[in-house]
């Protein structure tokens, strides 16, 4: 069986390594892929990013079955072009996948629905966004209403933050969002307190599995400091989701979102990622949706996923994910996300890659943003790597990951030095 996975991410490097262990795969496609994946012989790179050109490669090349990894080709409509032609790939609509393309409609479907979230408006004009937050205060959250890339999303401190948030999205689009229908809008909604999570499911249409628990940390900077970014780091499983608040987020959350879906007449399939803040009482609200697996949560995911994930794909197509029993390695997974020269706002690109080791049982090196020019690996984008150990707990994963990380060289590298930190015991997990 033959395989395409759309993408050219850390996630996207992550499914494909994942799926050329499958025993019915016998090549796997990667487009347009990256650096990493044009230097494995187990990937076969496609330089094609248009929806139907693709599904005309992919018909001719008698594909199998096709992954999305991104949001832009979900948002383009790339899964409704292949099953107009009867072909099989996972991923949602472009109608589902306004979920996260568009976080008016989310906000509105959320309410609609009763899925617990926080309280918000949404703003085309300037002057009313300013008034509004004038009128709430701060701490407050702005949010781009298009698809940004992970990064449309200002926790704003002070109201001056958050006046200035809404002039980059609204005036200037300083975070390049891509608007939907309508130009420029914002949503402005209310700052929740607690500890974030990742809730990543496997949809097919009516049943959900829930993929291994993971954390990611959002800020530049150790200690949750600096800027938000993309993601620096993750790792499963993420103590925070016990068993209780797992159940919670499936029952209030998860369920109520695809039955919602269904309803609405846009069955949902596809991964579906649900960004939990979790309070000091083991309450959950549902911070945005995203139509995806998350970057760099699917690295630490992966490494940990035991299971066929051809089989399971075949399954989630098949519309028989209830059949479905994950098996998961015990040992916790832990990814370093190294950052280019720059990074969140202007990374720089072109500085050549050096010193990356050879994949190991315990320890993958995953690119995002890498390159092959002329033979050498250079830096392509703001996430560069991911550096995915397994280990016995978390304190021996970040020994491992941090050991390898320091063999990697690149001008301007940037990592954080405390991934995992809120998992350690005897930490406070901000409960």
């Amino acid at each position: 069986m033959k395989v395409l996975v759309i993408g050219s991410g850390g996630r996207e490097h992550a499914l494909a390594w994942r799926l050329s262990q499958a025993t019915r795969v016998s090549k796997i496609y990667v487009a347009p892929g990256n650096g990493g994946t044009a230097t494995d012989s187990r990937f076969h790179g496609i330089d094609i990013t248009d929806p139907v050109a693709l599904r005309e490669w992919a018909a001719k090349e008698k594909i199998a079955l096709t992954v999305v990894g991104p949001e832009a080709p979900l948002a383009a409509g790339v899964v409704d072009e292949f099953r107009a032609h009867n072909m099989r790939i996972f991923g949602p609509t472009q109608a589902a996948a306004q979920l996260e393309s568009s976080k008016a409609f989310s906000k509105a479907f959320m309410k609609r629905h009763k899925i617990p979230t926080a309280d918000y408006e949404a703003f085309t004009d300037a002057a009313a966004a300013h008034a509004y937050i004038d009128a709430k205060g701060a701490p407050i959250v702005v949010k781009a209403d298009g698809l940004a890339a992970g990064k449309g999303v200002v926790v704003a401190v002070t109201v001056a933050e958050a006046h200035e948030a809404v002039d980059f999205m609204l005036l200037d689009n300083k975070f390049g969002v891509s608007h939907n229908d309508g130009g420029a809008r914002v949503v402005i909604e209310e700052f929740l307190q607690g500890e974030e999570a990742s809730f990543i499911v496997m949809c097919d249409g009516k049943n959900v599995t829930a993929l291994a628990t993971s954390q990611d940390h959002k800020r530049l900077l150790d200690g949750d400091q600096g800027p938000n970014t993309g993601g620096m780091g993750a790792y499963s499983p993420a103590p925070v989701v016990t068993a209780e608040v797992h159940a919670r987020a499936m029952r209030e959350i998860i369920l109520p979102t695809i039955r919602g879906m269904e309803k609405d007449g846009i069955p949902y399939t596809g991964f579906l990622y649900a960004g939990l803040m979790i309070d000091g009482k083991g309450q959950v609200k549902t911070l945005e949706f995203n139509c995806r697996m998350g970057d760099p949560e699917t690295q630490p995911i992966m490494m940990r996923l035991k299971s066929d994930l051809f089989e399971v794909f075949w399954h989630a197509t098949d519309g028989t994910l209830d059949t479905v029993d994950l098996e998961w390695d015990r040992r916790v997974a832990l990814g370093v996300v190294m950052a280019a020269h720059g990074y969140p706002l202007a990374p720089r690109k072109g500085d050549r890659v050096d010193g990356i080791p050879a994949e190991a049982p315990d320890a993958v090196v995953f690119h995002a943003g890498t390159t092959l020019d002329a033979g050498a690996l250079q830096t392509s984008g703001g996430r560069v790597l991911c550096v995915t150990v397994l280990a016995d707990n978390v304190k021996l994963a970040q020994q491992r990951a941090y050991e390898v990380a320091a063999r990697i060289r690149f001008d301007g590298a940037q990592y954080r030095k405390d991934i995992g930190f809120r998992a350690l015991p005897g930490r406070d997990a901000g409960h």
